[in-house]
């Protein structure tokens, strides 16, 4: 019956035992050798211990039973050695495994995040990205820490604790009873406290990624805490968050230090008991003195890494709880698994066909209904219409970012569904309404359209996108970082990069989705002319809010609630008097003659800010 539950603790996902025995068999197995010598040197310094408290009853004896000095001279030589030999090995066995930890804490975190890279974009709208990196970190950590305890506990206390058990023997077996006499009760007692541990180090997780999530959101959402006087709002969330994770650490604190009085008392018994034992036979029965000083040594010596041992599984309990958050991600199922690397699919004139397509973000709350159109290859497809009718849903599929639930997506006649992700993807360019630009310069952040490119490529780009003279204009040029997400950029000056970055990348097809929604009347125009070299020869399709901005488009298509409700150009939808006659009359009532011209930073401010 024992063996059964042994075997369910390591078998059962449920239980810590599966999360330590896969801990050991996927990352421990491959530093078997280096856990080898760690655990070679835990038994020299094992041994070592053990020796010098059987040492101690020679050499007390040698003072007080022989007199002989000489023989001590000797002795405490050899106890320099063996002080020597202990420390050299303790040192050892900690670099060692402190290396293991961080070549496992590196290896999991690579593996996490290879397996983050295979997520679509549900994955991550679903979650926050500080739940993500504590998992990351913390997990990593934590897991290192695992293995770290049991091999210290292998190598080190529990053959500590056997070489000192043996020298107690040797010295005195019934003495050696009495002495771990409270060893059964503590174990019982410590048993109980693992389940309230797990569940409050739960706890304590999920209220440490809330602290982590409300200073991220505090830091970059930071104009508008100060626009909209926040101040008080964050840092009640932030105190409110901090307030209870002290008090699961408090209780955590109370279960993990229960244990301490009573092991004190059991282990305060022992020793008394000893100590009387002993006593009684080296006054009344005779015996040596350094027989019953070489027993208490030990003793003494064996009480710690005895507590480890005891409180080991509580330890290990609490550092389980992350390690368990890290396998549950790389557990999941990858919602764009891995697909062949390279693949012959070459995009020739582009020409994209959506034929009846369905789409659901939610089940029940359906996108687009039966979506048909063509985008014929070469030309510009714009799609209009009101916020969430599904224009940008249209850019998110050809991109394959989602998969559609009925219908098919083609391209040059082939379904998007047969060409790899990589393969699609490095074919197509695209522009979002929503800019990001990596924390780097203006110079990699363009690159990054095409990988490997040179400066004149760069800047060629950068020149056909209207954005070469405010570049220039800055004291370190296109070697200018530009903050996280492009903080130190204005938006218009973020927007011209990215369209830089589509132009550079030479694709076949063009996506843009509000790409001028930033702009300045000045700065629109401009990038309206980049646009027209960017697709030239190319098919483009365009989701605009801004109406003016695609009145050259070759076709335009209205979509209201997930469907085509209009199509044609511009002077076709006009003069139909419809949906979009009404959005273009709107629009052009609304819009001033003339905007106010976008402030963009100058170059003392770039310089400034860094």
């Amino acid at each position: 019956m024992r063996l059964s539950a042994l075997k369910s603790w390591f078998t059962d996902p449920k239980r810590d035992g599966w999360i330590l025995r896969r801990l050991v068999v996927g990352y421990g197995r491959n530093e078997a050798k280096r856990y080898a010598v760690a655990l070679v040197l835990g038994a020299v310094t094992a041994a070592t211990t053990a020796f010098s408290a059987y040492i101690v009853g020679t050499v007390v004896n040698e003072a007080y039973v022989s007199k002989n000095f000489a023989a001590i001279a000797g002795l405490a030589v050899v106890i320099i050695c063996v002080f020597a030999l202990k420390g050299l090995a303790t040192y050892g066995a900690n670099v060692i495994m402190a290396r293991i930890s961080y070549r496992i804490m590196a290896e999991m975190q690579r593996q996490v995040f290879d397996k983050l890279l295979l997520e679509g974009l549900s994955y991550f709208s679903n979650r926050h990205s500080t739940e993500l990196l504590a998992k990351l970190t913390t997990g990593a950590r934590a897991a290192a820490q695992v293995l770290q305890m049991v091999v210290n506990t292998l190598s080190r206390d529990l053959l500590t604790i056997i070489g000192l058990a043996s020298v107690m023997v040797i010295q005195d077996p019934l003495m050696s009873l009495i002495g771990f006499v409270a060893f059964p009760p503590a174990i019982y007692f410590l048993r109980g406290l693992m389940r309230r541990t797990r569940d409050i180090g739960r706890a304590e997780v999920k209220t440490g990624m809330r602290i982590h999530e409300t200073i991220q959101e505090t830091i970059r959402g930071f104009p508008v805490v100060k626009a909209f006087t926040l101040e008080k709002v964050m840092r009640d969330r932030v105190h409110d968050s901090i307030a209870k994770i002290q008090q699961r650490q408090n209780a955590l604190a109370r279960i993990e230090h229960r244990a301490s009085p009573i092991m004190e008392a059991l282990g305060g018994l022992s020793i008394a008991l000893v100590l009387l034992y002993g006593a009684y036979r080296v006054i009344e029965l005779g015996a040596t003195p350094g027989e019953f000083v070489s027993f208490i040594t030990a003793f003494l010596l064996a009480y710690e890494p005895a507590k480890r041992i005891a409180r080991l599984q509580i330890s290990m309990t609490r550092t389980l709880v992350a390690v368990r958050h890290l396998f549950e991600i790389l557990d999941s199922s990858p919602l764009e698994p891995a697909e062949p690397e390279s693949s012959d699919f070459r995009i020739g004139k582009g020409r994209v066909r959506f034929d009846n397509v369905e789409f659901a973000y939610r089940p029940g709350e359906p996108v687009l209904r039966r979506l048909s159109f063509v985008a014929e290859a070469g030309q510009m497809t714009a799609f209009v219409g009101h916020s969430g009718g599904g224009k940008s849903t249209v850019v998110s599929l050809i991109l394959r970012f989602y998969e559609p639930q009925a219908g098919a997506i083609e391209i040059d006649g082939v379904n998007i569904r047969q060409i790899p992700r990589r393969t699609l993807r490095s074919q197509i360019a695209y522009v979002g309404q929503d800019i990001f630009l990596f924390n780097g310069t203006i110079a990699e952040n363009i690159g990054f359209g095409k990988l490997g490119a040179g400066r004149d490529e760069i800047e060629a780009a950068a020149k056909a996108a209207f954005a070469h003279d405010f570049i220039k204009g800055f004291a370190e040029g296109y070697d200018t970082r530009v903050g996280e997400g492009g903080a130190k950029l204005s938006a218009g000056q973020r927007q011209r990069i990215a369209v830089a970055r589509a132009l550079i990348r030479n694709a076949p097809i063009i996506l843009l989705d509000e790409a001028t929604s930033s702009l300045d009347s000045k700065a629109e125009r401009e990038v309206q002319m980049a646009i027209e070299r960017l697709r030239e020869g190319r098919t483009c399709i365009a989701i605009a809010h801004r109406l003016h901005t695609i009145m050259q488009a070759d076709q335009i298509c209205v979509i209201e609630s997930g469907r085509i409700v209009e199509r044609g150009t511009h002077r076709d939808l006009m003069q139909r008097g419809g949906f979009y006659a009404e959005m273009f009359r709107l629009q052009s009532e609304e819009r001033p003659d003339a905007e106010p011209p976008e402030r963009e930073i100058e170059a003392g401010d770039t310089v400034a800010a860094q």
